[in-house]
């Protein structure tokens, strides 16, 4: 069996079989560009680009798409407030965006939808809906009819009577029934469309939705968020693409747990977050992203001082064994790149079990056992091995030691330094170590 995975919507563990053979379209709800992201929000950013790195590396060839909302009422606000246009507002903090998930080690998706590019056919997708009477307008605005879809809820494992029990509490005299959701708003304020339903913008649940469809057209593979989106927005994607398309939009939906900060759910309405744009170093955000990946992928995180202290002497420790090994094999001569089969088999075992980061974890800590024992007993083919092992599988993991190979003028010196060690020069290594030392190579 391959990579198995827990589907949100049957609520089991899977194996993953792609729709269209060894092809697989990935789409991954992204951000409301109206702030900076907290660690919080770097959580699905971080996952979702290790699997695309591990759905590659086990040879998949991936799509990647994730969405920019970059019209929304707390952009819109934003803009008033700062005397702004929504552009202004939207382009400044997508920038900032893709700064921090480079911070964090993340590439960008092969495609960036923004909303404001897809205003036609989100207006089309909604005419489409009132036509098949899955939506009907009200004063400007336009609501989606959830009695029509019988299986709604499926996704949240709610009940549709427990659901209008909630909702009843936000009481909306326009709508036939409290889940009806919005499709079309009548905005009064910042920047707005033309439409057959009169001037505004179209609802965030429906952006998603019309944005898959153009871009892959059918069904896809897996559609990713945050488990805070599994209710209401994803649950409304797939109301709204089984009312015109007659599937539930993703054969596998993957849902992240939230990383709460000191026990409480991170919020930049009550102001209790860390930034990333407030991380010193990308040392930091390499820190960061183990902490995340090292975490089972569903589960709450607890962040605190003392975790990320304890993942902070990980990394080191994997930095300094590295350098040391990486360093003393270029000084060698030794060129190859040959693998641990059995521990890359191994590695493959871990994450197709539903992403056992945790069994990875002592992997790799093995695997740096392993590569501290061969440099002492002077194993140095053993040693290039497990070192490339070590290195192949941090980079599926996307995590970045920041070392590099010496320079031809550094590993002139380290070969100096060596010799005169040998010759019991010990007034002339402690002058080359100094220079080492000065090159951070020790």
């Amino acid at each position: 069996m391959g990579l198995v995975l827990y589907n949100s919507l049957t609520n089991k563990l899977e194996e993953f079989k792609p729709i269209n053979g060894n092809k697989v379209n990935m789409y991954v709800c992204g951000p409301t560009v109206y702030n900076f992201i907290h660690i919080g929000n770097a959580r699905p950013v971080i996952f979702y680009d290790m699997l695309r790195r591990y759905l590659k590396f086990t040879g998949y060839d991936v799509t990647y798409a994730s969405n920019i909302t970059d019209i929304d009422d707390k952009i819109i606000n934003k803009a008033i407030a700062e005397n702004k246009t929504e552009k202004e507002i939207a382009g400044f903090y997508e920038d900032a965006y893709f700064k921090a998930c480079q911070m964090v080690g993340s590439e960008r998706p092969d495609l960036v939808p923004h909303a404001t590019e897809y205003i036609p056919e989100m207006i089309e997708f909604i005419e489409k809906l009132i036509e098949e009477g899955y939506a009907y307008k009200v004063d400007g605005d336009v609501y989606f009819r959830v009695s029509k879809i019988k299986d709604y809820g499926k996704l949240s494992n709610q009940e549709t009577n427990d659901l209008e029990s909630g909702a009843r509490i936000q009481v909306n005299d326009k709508k036939e029934s409290p889940l009806d959701f919005n499709l079309w708003k009548d905005t009064k304020v910042g920047i707005k469309w033309n439409s057959p339903f009169g001037p505004g913008r179209p609802g965030w649940h429906t952006e998603c939705v019309v944005m898959n469809h153009r871009l892959f057209g059918e069904m896809i593979d897996i559609h990713g968020g945050g488990m805070d989106l599994k209710f209401p927005h994803h649950e409304n994607e797939i109301a709204q693409s089984e009312a015109l398309y007659h599937n539930h939009l993703a054969k596998y939906w993957l849902h992240v747990g939230r990383l709460d900060l000191a026990g409480a759910k991170m919020s930049k309405s009550l102001g209790n977050c860390i930034y990333v744009k407030d991380l010193n170093t990308t040392r930091d955000g390499m820190i960061l992203r183990c902490l995340i990946l090292f975490s089972p992928y569903r589960s709450i995180i607890n962040f605190t001082e003392d975790l990320k202290s304890q993942y902070e002497k990980e990394y080191d420790k994997w930095v300094r064994s590295y350098k040391q090994a990486l360093y003393e094999i270029q000084y060698r001569g030794i060129n190859s790149n040959a693998l641990d089969d059995e521990a890359i088999s191994l590695f493959k075992t871990h994450m197709d079990d539903d992403f056992n980061v945790q069994n990875v974890l002592t992997l790799i800590n093995n695997l740096v056992k392993e590569i501290n024992t061969s440099l002492r007993a002077k194993n140095y083919e053993l040693l290039a091995t497990k070192l490339n092992t070590f290195k192949t599988i941090l980079d599926v993991l996307g995590i970045n030691l920041f070392v590099e190979k010496m320079s031809d003028e550094a590993l002139e010196v380290y070969k100096a330094w060596n010799e005169a060690r040998i010759n019991k020069d010990y007034a002339s290594a402690d002058t080359y170590r100094a220079k080492l030392v000065e090159m951070n190579i020790l």
